[in-house]
């Protein structure tokens, strides 16, 4: 990216930043020159994405200006979500057909990208300008009460687990189940045949018992790749600090995300998701706090289309039974101000200029990632 690219985006994000931080901290803003260097150098995780633009299926997979986008961005690798959510026929198949889906699109274009099977992966997608995909499941439907599945999708490339979507499975309870049950039996089972095969537990969507006892059960760290602090938005889809504490005590990272749950109501902007990750800071220490966008790496195109698709989108998950509260028809799951290709560059600009070191920085946007990553993964013995 030019400089004076990069210097225009920086002033567009100091502009609709200060209408949203507290005087102070937008005076603060518009003194920053220039953004922050580090970016292109540093390790960019997304510990929920994807390269993908709305619709690039129907459109037959990953365009050129999709993956020009991806390239722009400087994020080095993505947890790319692979197979379904919540109960169907047949999740075994549905998730099999998704990872032979993304395995055709990687090996379509190697020169864009990689996928990621190793911690060493991610240095030789960093090396390379290549996007690093890492297979990661949102549900554990697709197990079907088998704990050999797990051998099966680690063979296949998947190297991140969620346990629960929204709702019950037969591991637990997820974020939207009020009896808040926590982990079955076959839950502990997956959690420890996890750890004996390096996969990484994630406990994003998680209950709140689900996600105290998922980590808990753990030998090691686990992640929760994706979600807020519900000090500041009482959403299901938010984690307690209680939880955050003993995520951090157990050596795991947490994710903030870009979604409606960071407000309990409104649109976010980036305003809220610095307050979230301040706040995770405060909380968990700056080792064990990143970024899980849940979202798309290019920029949303906001149009009719857009808006259309977000409409429907939101009344098939009603429908379905796996909307959580937060999501609405009006209030959008990206962050207008950082609705660029380099988002989290200029998010990178925001926390420096409100007084945060380059080594913080460093660490959220991939190094924290990583470092969980090189400690989890490894061929199980």
């Amino acid at each position: 990216m030019s400089p004076t690219r990069r210097e225009f985006l920086h002033r567009s994000a100091v502009a609709a930043l200060g209408a949203a931080l507290a005087p102070s901290s937008a005076a603060a803003l518009s003194r920053r020159r220039p953004p922050w260097p580090g970016y292109d150098d540093a390790m960019v995780i997304d510990a929920l994405g994807g390269p993908g633009a709305p619709g690039f299926r129907e459109q037959g997979g990953l365009s050129d200006a999709t993956l020009a986008a991806v390239r722009r961005s400087g994020v080095t690798a993505v947890n790319l979500t692979v197979g379904v959510v919540g109960d169907g026929p047949d999740r075994f198949a549905a998730a099999e057909a998704d990872l032979d889906l993304w395995d055709a699109q990687i090996a379509a274009r190697p020169d864009h990208l990689l996928p990621v099977r190793s911690a060493a992966d991610l240095a030789t997608a960093k090396a390379t300008n290549r996007l690093g995909i890492i297979y990661g499941f949102q549900d554990a439907i697709m197990l079907e009460g088998r704990l050999d599945r797990l051998d099966h999708f680690r063979d296949r490339g998947v190297r991140i687990i969620q346990l629960t979507y929204n709702r019950t499975n037969r591991l637990g309870d997820g974020s939207m189940e009020a009896r808040n049950g926590g982990l079955t039996e076959f839950g502990h089972q997956v959690v420890a045949r996890m750890n004996e095969l390096n996969l990484l537990v994630d406990l994003s969507h998680c209950g709140q018992r689900t996600t105290a006892e998922g980590i808990a059960a753990a030998d090691g760290p686990v992640a929760i790749t994706h979600s807020g602090c519900a000090a500041l938005a009482d959403l299901p889809r938010n984690k307690t600090d209680a939880d955050l504490r003993a995520l951090a005590r157990k050596g795991g990272v947490v994710g903030i995300y870009f979604m409606p749950f960071l407000r309990e109501e409104g649109q976010p902007m980036a305003a809220d998701v610095v307050a979230h990750i301040e706040h995770a800071w405060n909380v968990c220490g700056e080792d064990h706090v990143g970024i899980g966008t849940d979202g798309g790496i290019p920029a949303i195109a906001f149009d009719d289309e857009y808006k259309r698709r977000h409409r429907e989108d939101v009344r098939q998950r009603r429908a379905r039974g796996i909307s959580a509260p937060g999501e609405t028809e009006d209030v959008y799951t990206f962050i207008p101000d950082l609705n660029d290709d380099r988002r989290l560059d200029l998010l990178a600009d925001a926390l420096s200029a409100r007084g945060h070191g380059d080594a913080r920085i460093e660490k959220l946007l991939g190094a924290n990632f990583q470092r969980l990553f090189s400690e989890v993964w490894s061929e199980p013995g």
